[in-house]
Protein backbone atom coordinates (compact mmCIF):
# COMPACT_ATOMS: atom_id res chain seq x y z
CA UNK A 1 0.00 0.00 0.00
CA UNK A 2 0.78 3.79 -0.66
CA UNK A 3 3.08 5.77 2.06
CA UNK A 4 5.14 8.66 1.53
CA UNK A 5 8.55 8.81 2.23
CA UNK A 6 8.00 10.32 5.83
CA UNK A 7 6.54 6.95 6.75
CA UNK A 8 2.75 7.84 6.79
CA UNK A 9 0.48 4.86 7.41
CA UNK A 10 -0.82 2.66 4.42
CA UNK A 11 -3.69 4.17 2.85
CA UNK A 12 -6.71 2.78 0.76
CA UNK A 13 -10.41 3.63 -0.49
CA UNK A 14 -13.49 2.15 -0.02
CA UNK A 15 -16.40 3.15 -2.44
CA UNK A 16 -19.95 2.32 -0.55
CA UNK A 17 -22.30 2.22 -3.12
CA UNK A 18 -25.60 1.58 -0.99
CA UNK A 19 -24.45 4.47 0.74
CA UNK A 20 -22.86 6.31 -1.86
CA UNK A 21 -20.04 7.21 0.14
CA UNK A 22 -15.90 7.54 -0.38
CA UNK A 23 -13.99 6.65 2.65
CA UNK A 24 -10.25 7.38 3.02
CA UNK A 25 -8.49 5.08 5.43
CA UNK A 26 -5.33 5.24 7.03
CA UNK A 27 -3.98 1.71 8.43
CA UNK A 28 -8.01 0.66 7.84
CA UNK A 29 -8.80 3.44 9.91
CA UNK A 30 -11.40 6.52 8.63
CA UNK A 31 -9.63 9.72 7.66
CA UNK A 32 -12.15 11.34 5.26
CA UNK A 33 -15.81 10.07 4.26
CA UNK A 34 -17.35 12.41 1.07
CA UNK A 35 -20.47 11.63 -0.79
CA UNK A 36 -20.50 10.14 -4.07
CA UNK A 37 -22.75 9.66 -6.95
CA UNK A 38 -22.03 5.87 -9.10
CA UNK A 39 -23.99 5.14 -11.87
CA UNK A 40 -27.49 5.86 -12.79
CA UNK A 41 -27.85 2.49 -14.77
CA UNK A 42 -26.55 -0.12 -11.44
CA UNK A 43 -23.47 -2.09 -11.51
CA UNK A 44 -21.72 -4.13 -13.22
CA UNK A 45 -18.21 -4.68 -16.00
CA UNK A 46 -19.68 -5.00 -18.57
CA UNK A 47 -18.10 -2.48 -21.96
CA UNK A 48 -21.13 0.01 -22.95
CA UNK A 49 -23.24 -0.86 -19.98
CA UNK A 50 -22.34 2.69 -18.74
CA UNK A 51 -22.37 0.90 -14.95
CA UNK A 52 -20.19 1.06 -11.64
CA UNK A 53 -17.78 -1.51 -11.81
CA UNK A 54 -17.46 -3.16 -8.11
CA UNK A 55 -14.55 -5.21 -6.66
CA UNK A 56 -10.73 -4.58 -5.97
CA UNK A 57 -9.30 -1.67 -7.80
CA UNK A 58 -5.95 0.60 -7.70
CA UNK A 59 -5.25 4.34 -9.18
CA UNK A 60 -3.33 4.04 -11.84
CA UNK A 61 -3.48 7.23 -13.31
CA UNK A 62 -3.90 10.77 -11.08
CA UNK A 63 -4.88 13.69 -13.83
CA UNK A 64 -5.43 17.35 -13.47
CA UNK A 65 -2.87 18.31 -10.89
CA UNK A 66 -2.97 21.81 -10.31
CA UNK A 67 -5.85 22.22 -12.55
CA UNK A 68 -8.24 25.12 -10.91
CA UNK A 69 -11.70 23.84 -9.32
CA UNK A 70 -14.59 23.21 -11.96
CA UNK A 71 -11.55 22.74 -15.08
CA UNK A 72 -13.36 20.87 -18.00
CA UNK A 73 -11.41 17.53 -18.95
CA UNK A 74 -11.87 16.08 -22.82
CA UNK A 75 -10.00 12.53 -23.55
CA UNK A 76 -8.08 13.48 -19.73
CA UNK A 77 -6.75 16.72 -21.35
CA UNK A 78 -7.77 19.88 -19.82
CA UNK A 79 -9.57 22.29 -22.56
CA UNK A 80 -8.77 25.87 -20.58
CA UNK A 81 -12.69 25.84 -20.06
CA UNK A 82 -14.57 26.75 -16.51
CA UNK A 83 -18.01 24.59 -15.95
CA UNK A 84 -20.95 26.19 -14.80
CA UNK A 85 -22.89 24.40 -12.02
CA UNK A 86 -25.38 22.60 -13.64
CA UNK A 87 -26.59 21.45 -17.22
CA UNK A 88 -26.98 18.53 -18.92
CA UNK A 89 -23.93 17.87 -19.85
CA UNK A 90 -21.79 15.21 -17.86
CA UNK A 91 -18.42 16.72 -17.59
CA UNK A 92 -15.33 15.36 -16.16
CA UNK A 93 -13.97 18.12 -14.10
CA UNK A 94 -10.96 19.36 -11.51
CA UNK A 95 -9.43 15.74 -10.70
CA UNK A 96 -9.37 12.58 -12.52
CA UNK A 97 -8.43 9.26 -10.58
CA UNK A 98 -8.61 6.32 -13.40
CA UNK A 99 -8.94 3.09 -11.77
CA UNK A 100 -7.39 -0.42 -13.00
CA UNK A 101 -9.60 -3.53 -11.66
CA UNK A 102 -7.35 -6.12 -10.46
CA UNK A 103 -9.60 -8.88 -10.83
CA UNK A 104 -10.82 -11.01 -13.55
CA UNK A 105 -14.43 -9.77 -13.57
CA UNK A 106 -13.05 -5.72 -13.53
CA UNK A 107 -10.14 -6.24 -15.18
CA UNK A 108 -11.24 -4.27 -18.32
CA UNK A 109 -12.34 -0.80 -16.11
CA UNK A 110 -9.07 0.84 -17.13
CA UNK A 111 -10.26 0.57 -20.55
CA UNK A 112 -13.87 1.66 -19.98
CA UNK A 113 -12.55 4.73 -19.00
CA UNK A 114 -13.77 4.62 -15.22
CA UNK A 115 -12.68 7.11 -12.81
CA UNK A 116 -12.96 8.98 -9.83
CA UNK A 117 -13.08 12.45 -10.76
CA UNK A 118 -15.20 15.85 -10.16
CA UNK A 119 -18.68 16.73 -11.62
CA UNK A 120 -20.91 19.86 -12.71
CA UNK A 121 -23.97 18.02 -11.95
CA UNK A 122 -22.77 18.20 -7.70
CA UNK A 123 -26.65 18.39 -6.68
CA UNK A 124 -26.71 14.87 -7.66
CA UNK A 125 -24.16 13.57 -5.44
CA UNK A 126 -25.26 11.41 -3.06
CA UNK A 127 -27.66 9.29 -5.70
CA UNK A 128 -26.53 7.26 -8.24
CA UNK A 129 -26.46 9.67 -11.32
CA UNK A 130 -23.23 8.87 -13.13
CA UNK A 131 -22.43 7.10 -16.79
CA UNK A 132 -20.21 4.72 -14.47
CA UNK A 133 -17.76 6.71 -12.58
CA UNK A 134 -17.44 7.65 -9.34
CA UNK A 135 -18.49 11.62 -9.32
CA UNK A 136 -17.26 13.54 -6.13
CA UNK A 137 -17.66 17.47 -5.25
CA UNK A 138 -14.99 19.58 -6.86
CA UNK A 139 -13.63 20.64 -3.80
CA UNK A 140 -13.63 16.93 -2.55
CA UNK A 141 -12.25 15.52 -5.55
CA UNK A 142 -9.21 17.87 -4.74
CA UNK A 143 -8.41 16.84 -1.40
CA UNK A 144 -8.70 12.83 -1.83
CA UNK A 145 -6.36 13.74 -5.41
CA UNK A 146 -3.97 15.56 -2.59
CA UNK A 147 -3.88 12.59 -0.36
CA UNK A 148 -4.42 9.13 -2.67
CA UNK A 149 -1.75 8.68 -5.45
CA UNK A 150 -1.10 6.18 -7.76
CA UNK A 151 -0.75 2.95 -6.92
CA UNK A 152 -3.74 3.70 -4.24
CA UNK A 153 -5.82 0.34 -3.46
CA UNK A 154 -9.63 0.91 -4.09
CA UNK A 155 -12.43 -1.40 -3.33
CA UNK A 156 -16.29 -0.60 -4.68
CA UNK A 157 -18.44 -2.44 -2.73
CA UNK A 158 -22.17 -3.09 -3.57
Amino acid sequence: MPSDAEGQLPISIVVSVPAQRLDLLEAGRVVASWPVSTSKYGLGSEPGSYRTPTGRFEISEAIGDGAPAGAIFKSRQPTGEIAAPGGEEDHVLTRILWLSGLEPENANTHDRYIYIHGTNQESFIGAPASHGCVRMRNDDVIDLYDRAPPGTPVEIIA
